[in-house]
């Protein structure tokens, strides 16, 4: 079972009768949890809007630049289950302070690096740290809070950590544009000094008694497995669908994939995730929702800063700017969710969300257009914003309240999977479709434009807009064509995505979890 140990001084807080904390230390507690999140999330997509910075400073290659970039998302999403895991055992207080010491040491490290090596070694520790803060954020809640107020304090989590990485790169964006893009590192060892400050003195201490060994072989088969399809979904684009490293790497994932759902069976009790569970519909909706929504949320932000940069010819700063609308609904909604769920239902509230957000992709994809502009796109982007979070908060719920109190951190870190797999699908998805639609919709717009410019174009906008001014009086043309042709491939990608969400519309309104659940 798990227990609270109140040796700290921190505990001596006034606690209710139940032993709870009370009001003020739970805020306490809420915030402390909300800053370490903030901080790996912001981490998550923060570096994106410095790959041109790194790659002059450090004299790298675009693919180098990439590791960088990636190899911190690698190792956090496969270490998120043993590490959540070994929390629920060692003491989520402990293991709270170790991944900040660990993630804020290597963000220090990282603003430092000399070198592209130093980097990307300090972007993977960093993604460590990272995989053991983030299921314990949401298992402190979970293991703290007292079920009248657990629901609202999730609502929290899933705002920050829905609206967090937009709101990062923003700040990246920012600091990238006025100082210097070294600075990327300061906001999350800020972020971590700040959460270590209050996990010291208000969040308490709760692990679970072992009644079995720690399944070690587990763990490594769910990180080889995680590791193997994250590696896949962010190569594959890149590298092609069939180059040897990916279909290695998918390989590698499937087979341990499939090894570990065998060795969870065969272990049973003490298994690292019973998958067993998987047959309620808590545990089954909650991960299909998030996998979906995140997926697809993800393959909008990555469609929409080319349709802002190359098509309305906005600044990185800009563009990240012009994300706050959809990422200020999501939190809203995420903290609307608690209240509305038990009035109508855990179920009507998650399909209302996916409807909103699948009406949120019509509209952009209905309305978008050159001369529109961003006002084209803006009340797609509020409802998709309002129904993803209205969604995430009772998806959530429902995965934490599937397994038992005391593996809070094993069901945090599947919640985190599930999402960091979605995001990555998302962005593989969404961005091959736009890719496609894009090259068959340029290729009979290119009439006239010199061979060799129009291969390039052929590329993608981004290659487009470059070569352009090298075609003379081609020049406003191929930039014409580009941009419609842009357009026409996100048209085709937010279909996509309304096919999705539709199929995921069904799914919750026939098999989601219910309000008991």
């Amino acid at each position: 079972m798990t227990t609270y140990h109140r040796s700290d001084p921190a505990a001596s807080t006034h606690p209710r009768d139940d032993g709870t904390p009370d009001a003020r230390r739970l805020r306490a507690i809420l915030t402390a949890v909300s800053l370490a999140l903030m901080a790996v999330i912001a981490s998550v997509s923060g570096l994106n809007v410095a790959q041109t910075h790194m790659a002059v400073e450090f004299g790298a290659s675009q693919g180098t630049i990439l590791w960088i970039i990636n190899s911190y998302t690698l190792a956090l999403a496969a270490l998120l289950l043993p590490l959540g895991a070994i929390g629920d055992r060692l003491g989520r207080k402990p293991a709270l302070v170790a991944g900040l010491g660990v993630f804020g040491s290597a963000n220090v490290v990282a603003g430092l690096a000399p070198t592209a090596e130093i980097m990307l070694a300090a972007r993977v520790a960093g993604g460590v740290g990272a995989a053991l803060i983030m299921p314990i954020t949401l298992a402190v809640i979970t293991s703290t809070f007292p079920e009248d107020r657990r629901g609202k304090a999730i609502g929290v989590w899933t705002g920050v950590a829905g609206g967090g990485g937009i709101l990062g790169m923003v700040l990246s964006a920012l600091l990238v544009d006025v100082a210097d893009w070294r600075l990327l590192f300061a906001l999350p060892v800020v972020l971590v000094i700040a959460a270590l400050a209050m996990t010291l003195r208000s969040v308490p201490d709760s692990r679970q008694e072992p009644s079995h060994r720690f399944d070690t072989l587990g763990a490594l088969l769910s990180t080889v497995a995680v590791a193997g399809l994250v590696f896949v979904l962010q190569e594959g684009p890149g590298r092609g669908w069939t180059a040897p490293a990916t279909v290695a790497g998918l390989a590698v994932g499937l087979s341990a994939s499939a090894g570990f759902v065998a060795w969870q069976l065969h272990r049973r009790d003490g298994a690292l995730l019973d998958v067993r569970l998987f047959r309620e519909r808590g545990l089954a909706g909650g991960s299909v929702t998030l996998l979906v929504v995140f997926g697809v949320q993800a393959g909008v932000a990555v469609v929409l800063f080319p349709f802002f940069q190359a098509v309305l010819g906005w600044s990185g700063l800009l563009s990240t700017v012009a994300l706050m609308p959809m990422a200020v609904m999501m939190m809203a909604a995420s903290g609307l969710a608690p209240v509305l769920a038990p009035r109508i239902g855990t179920r009507p509230t998650m399909a209302t969300g996916v409807a909103l957000a699948a009406l949120g992709l019509a509209l952009m994809a209905l309305f978008v257009s050159v001369d529109g502009g961003y006002p084209s796109l803006l009340p797609g982007l509020l409802a998709i914003g309002f129904g993803m979070g209205l969604s995430m908060t009772p998806s959530t719920e429902a995965i934490t309240a599937s397994l038992p109190r005391h593996e809070q951190g094993v069901a945090s870190a599947l919640n985190d999977v599930t999402r960091e797999l979605g995001t990555a699908l998302g962005v593989a998805l969404l961005g091959a479709l736009v890719s496609a639609g894009y090259r068959h919709a340029i290729d009979d717009r290119l009439g006239g434009v010199p061979p060799e410019a129009a291969a390039t174009a052929r590329d993608g906008i981004a290659n487009a807009v470059e070569v352009a001014p090298g075609t003379g009086t081609h020049a406003p043309n191929l930039l014409h064509a580009a941009r419609q042709a842009f357009v026409d491939g996100w048209q085709q990608s937010m279909w996509a995505g309304v096919a999705l969400m539709g199929a995921l519309f069904a799914y919750v309104a026939l098999r989601g979890p219910r309000s008991a659940e």
